[in-house]
């Protein structure tokens, strides 16, 4: 029995200082993960999810029913 308690106690011990491990094994930090395409991919479709929201807004006329903040943003996301 005092064996037991001895193991217990070693893995108590045990996860005690490897508890920022066993937590990202368990549940991993997805930022974390990320490399450097996921975060081009992830800002690329962001851009092109803009850009299509202000393509969306023009009408009839065009660029010409569009505010200038949204031609200027459409300006700049264009150039990236």
């Amino acid at each position: 029995m005092t064996l037991v308690y001895v193991l217990l106690a070693v893995a108590v011990i045990f996860i005690y200082f490897f508890r920022k491990d066993i937590k990202e094994k368990i549940i991993p930090d997805k930022e974390k993960n990320y490399t450097i395409d996921d975060r081009y991919n992830a800002e690329k479709k962001k851009r092109e999810k803009e850009i299509d929201h202000i393509l969306s807004k023009m009408g009839k006329n065009g660029v010409k029913d569009l505010s200038s903040a949204d031609q200027k943003r459409l300006d700049e996301l264009s150039k990236k």
